[in-house]
């Protein structure tokens, strides 16, 4: 009989498992927006998620070290070896996650766009004048936030309070690894961005985490480069001076401002929509089919 296992920590969409040596990470098939998890369950979300970031793990291994370890059930413990973990499972290292969200963002748009009109600035950071909705910037900029807790938001910083923060934790290597985790972000960005655009998709920004393996080395956890933690666009018909399409939880998000009063279940057109996005991109991006 196989050893039972209850999640040591739960987020809106993945749930994470001790396994002894290693970590088992569950993408569920869950939808959050705007901070709250739906009724609704998105089929094969977190298998999409799971085939996603291991893409992206193995595609940059180059630039930095990753958390991955295996995705077959079959290399985990007895428990996860049955359908309802199939494709949705990641055996994973322990790490000592840093509370940085290591944002990075290539095109202005969303709350960056919101923040640029009002004083030309993303985070702290001046613009140049003049850029449309959706313009690509200059160079890709790094603007990373805290790691709130569930349920509480995440906050702007700079990267000297970041290094500010991590010195705390570290006393002596805080500026260290808060360059580390910064340089790593654009890198990974850069990288992962012109391979997308030879699949015509633009990665507008996205989030990366990391943490600290038992030698102190700086490791790439969490997800990678999923319609979850990244805006995808199509390349076709991307013009500035306006949002754009997004291959993500844009129908739901869409509904949900013209449903104000919903009860936190979703039609069934909208779940089918979401789901075929999210089939979509992976499709795109890896080149398999689903």
């Amino acid at each position: 009989m196989s050893t039972q296992f209850k999640p040591v920590k739960e987020g809106k969409v993945r749930q994470v498992y001790d396994a002894g040596d290693s970590l088992i990470i569950v993408a569920t098939d869950r939808i959050s927006a705007f901070d709250n998890i739906l009724k609704n369950i998105i089929p094969d979300k977190g298998t999409v998620l799971t085939r996603m970031s291991s893409f992206w793990f193995d595609f940059t291994q180059d630039i930095v070290p990753n958390h991955m370890l295996s995705t077959d059930v079959s290399d985990m413990p007895e428990y996860f070896q049955t359908e309802e973990f199939e494709g949705k499972s990641m055996k994973c290292k322990k790490l000592t996650m840093l509370p940085i969200e290591c944002i990075v963002r290539g095109y202005i748009t969303g709350s960056g766009w919101e923040s640029y009109q009002e004083n030309g600035t993303v985070c702290g950071i001046r613009l140049p004048e003049g850029l449309k909705e959706s313009d690509k910037l200059p160079e890709p900029i790094y603007t990373p936030t805290t790691k709130a807790d569930l349920g509480d938001h995440d906050e702007h910083i700079t990267f000297e309070e970041s290094i500010s923060i991590l010195e705390k934790l570290f006393p002596g290597k805080g500026e260290s690894y808060a360059a580390q985790i910064r340089d790593c972000t654009l890198g990974l960005y850069n990288k992962c961005a012109e391979y997308a655009l030879t699949k015509n998709i633009i990665i507008a920004d996205t989030k990366f985490e990391f943490g600290l393996d038992e030698n102190g080395a700086v490791v790439l956890g969490d997800e990678m480069l999923t319609p979850d933690s990244s805006r995808f666009w199509p390349l076709e018909g991307y013009q500035p001076g306006k949002g754009q399409p997004s291959f993500d939880k844009q129908f739901v998000r869409d509904w949900l401002r013209q449903n104000v009063d919903n009860d936190g279940v979703l039609p069934d057109e909208i779940v089918e929509k979401t789901a075929a996005k999210y089939r979509e991109a992976y499709e795109l991006i890896t080149g398999r089919a689903f």
